[in-house]
């Protein structure tokens, strides 16, 4: 019995629907010797004939008949339960998904992303997480965590996918009213102006201090935060500048208060925004419908946040 395996139950199932072990290897898509060896090897495994040559064929021994009808269970529950793919229906799913981002993050992508759910899965429940590089890569691995979007540099073990979903950029803030017009910083009044300095728990505000660093562009810094929901009334209310990317600068702009964008008098480097998985999860139905709603809602062609700030890309 130690060497029972499932081509063995599917030989007896076969001989017992035709009644023949030729016309069962031809079924199987085996030869009718290994057939006639399979079926010696079950015979003296349950010590019975199983089947008996009549005129009608080989017939089976009451025996075989239970051994029949179990085998016949087994391999159907093989074939649906362990072969057959997993499916995934939003529409009727109460599971939650759970993305890791900061909170420029779910700024960006939290209400389309709402939007969608709410008509496409509304029994869904959607949580998001901001938490250490660390606690992203083993929340990935052990499934807490299902997608983490935006800028996660830290992501790029054999472990983990990405796809890239569009490209953000940075600008400056100066209150509507400050002194400084035009559209563009000199680089004699960036050095001039007081900053106020972000120091986050994203990862974006990481490009923008490393390019300063790397270029030797030492600041003269009036205020350092940890906040960015802070940021509009300072700059509203003051002659300080402040770096952060383009979304939240058009996001304060936009929301009346007496703030206005100005772009870098250098090119910083851009901030490439990917949404990450870990590979166990790659063939996942849940995980692959999450992947390509996402990718649907935010690429080049569909970047909301493009719209009417491109002059100030730190490419152009």
């Amino acid at each position: 019995m130690a060497h029972l395996d499932l081509n063995l139950l599917r030989v007896v199932v076969a001989v017992a629907d035709t009644n023949s072990v030729s016309a069962a290897a031809r079924n199987l898509g085996i030869s009718q010797p290994a057939a006639s060896s399979a079926l010696a090897r079950l015979r003296f495994a349950v010590g019975d004939p199983l089947f008996v040559k009549t005129i009608r064929g080989m017939e089976p021994t009451p025996r075989a008949i239970e051994f029949v009808a179990t085998a016949r269970e087994l391999l159907n529950r093989v074939n649906r339960d362990l072969l057959s793919k997993l499916s995934f229906d939003p529409a009727t799913t109460r599971e939650t998904f759970t993305f890791a981002m900061s909170d420029i993050g779910e700024m960006v992508f939290l209400p389309k992303l709402l939007d969608y759910f709410q008509t496409n899965a509304p029994h869904a429940f959607v949580r998001s997480v901001s938490t250490s590089p660390a606690r992203v890569e083993s929340g990935l691995e052990s499934g807490e965590i299902d997608l983490a979007i935006g800028y996660f540099p830290d992501l790029k073990k054999n472990n983990y996918f990405q796809q890239r979903l569009f490209t953000h950029y940075f600008v400056c803030l100066l209150r509507a009213d400050h002194p400084i017009k035009g559209p563009k910083l000199s680089l004699a009044q960036f050095l001039e102006l007081n900053h106020a300095v972000v120091l986050a728990e994203g990862r974006s505000q990481e490009i923008f201090e490393r390019f300063l660093e790397k270029k030797r562009i030492r600041r003269k810094i009036g205020l350092w935060t940890q906040h960015f929901m802070s940021i509009p009334t300072v700059i509203a209310r003051s002659d300080l500048v402040v770096t952060v990317p383009h979304a939240l600068g058009m996001y304060f702009a936009r929301s009346g208060a007496n703030i206005k964008m100005v772009k870098p008098p250098f090119k910083i480097p851009n901030i490439e925004l990917k949404q990450h998985w870990h590979r166990k999860y790659h063939n996942d139905p849940k995980i692959i419908w999450l992947r390509e709603v996402v990718a649907n809602h935010f690429n080049d062609a569909v970047d909301e946040w493009k719209i009417g700030a491109s002059m100030y890309s730190s490419g152009k």
